[in-house]
């Protein structure tokens, strides 16, 4: 029979996760509505929960700006929002669990010396291993990593097709509490997404690297992975992936119709023409009804933006 946990992850509840550390834009938009429709479509409970565990990248605002730019774009979601600053205590009791099994190691080495020894990978340097078998004399941890020997991550995504990583050759043991002291993401995102609450994650492509490292969390952890959907990202004019970094215009909450329309476009869900000018419920109305993931599949696996780009302008 299976455990309760199985069974939790054969469910359709998703969920939106964004970071405050700038307004929410396009490609925020097509993420929430990817994963909005995904859980909806299904019957399913659809959670927002603010990633908040790095104050010195958060804008000012943002973090209540969020809620009140989706709720202007119709989203619903269940339950409270949860607030990731809020729940540090779980999410260090698991750096702890993990030290206490000799699944994570404090390391003292510093981003020079890392990117001096380290082969590169697709983000960045990959750590030599220096730490792993004990510090140096007169040297003092720094951050903790997560130990990846001979970890292999396979997974079958619903867009990207089957991912297989081996996680120790091309990214290494990676940190999980970072040097000053703040809790990384992938430990916070897969204490998160392995809880009980949420049994499909979609979200950005560009985020595909991310997922064996957390599925390795959540494995060494004993929490059960959520199933994956990773889509294609939007990409300005230039080539480049929308984003806060490379200036990506803010969402406008006063004009909501046109630009989820414009989001249904990217996600390939071929809305009709008149559907522009239609209301915000009617706009949902047809979205819910006609929504097709699948469209969606078949692209670029590497993490890069693939997406067409986007022709939404703030005004238009």
């Amino acid at each position: 029979m299976p455990s309760d946990k199985s069974r939790a992850r054969q469910s359709a509840d998703g969920r939106f996760a964004p970071s405050p550390t700038g307004p929410l834009h396009f490609g925020s938009l097509l993420a929430a509505t990817a994963s909005y429709l995904q859980a909806r479509s299904q019957g399913g409970h659809w959670y927002l929960r603010i990633d908040d565990i790095d104050p010195p990248r958060e804008a000012p605002g943002a973090r209540d700006d969020i809620p009140r730019v989706l709720e202007a774009f119709g989203f619903q979601w269940d339950g409270p929002i949860r607030y990731q600053s809020q729940h540090l205590a779980q999410y260090h009791a698991a750096i702890r669990q993990l030290l206490d099994a000799g699944l994570a190691y404090p390391c003292a080495c510093t981003r020079r010396e890392i990117r001096e020894q380290g082969r590169q990978g697709p983000d960045g340097p990959i750590y030599p291993g220096t730490c792993r078998h004990g510090l140096a004399p007169g040297r003092e941890g720094r951050a903790i990593r997560a130990l990846t020997r001979n970890a292999r991550i396979r997974f079958q995504d619903a867009l990207q097709g089957t991912i297989d990583t081996d996680l120790e050759a091309n990214m290494g043991d990676f940190v999980i509490r970072r040097a000053d002291g703040l809790v990384a993401y992938h430990l916070a995102a897969a204490v998160d997404d392995g809880s009980d609450d949420i049994g499909e994650v979609i979200r950005g492509i560009d985020l595909l690297p991310s997922t064996p490292r957390q599925i390795h969390l959540m494995q060494q952890l004993g929490l059960v992975a959520p199933r994956y959907g990773h889509i294609p990202l939007a990409l300005s004019p230039g080539g480049q992936k929308l984003s806060k970094q490379t200036g990506a215009l803010p969402l406008d909450p006063s004009q909501p119709g046109p630009q989820l329309f414009q989001a249904l476009r990217h996600l390939r869900q071929a809305p009709p023409d008149h559907l522009a000018r239609a209301s915000l419920p009617e706009i949902w109305q047809w979205a819910f009804s006609h929504w097709q993931m699948k469209a969606l599949a078949g692209q670029d696996r590497t993490g890069e933006a693939v997406a067409v780009a986007s022709d939404y302008q703030p005004g238009h």
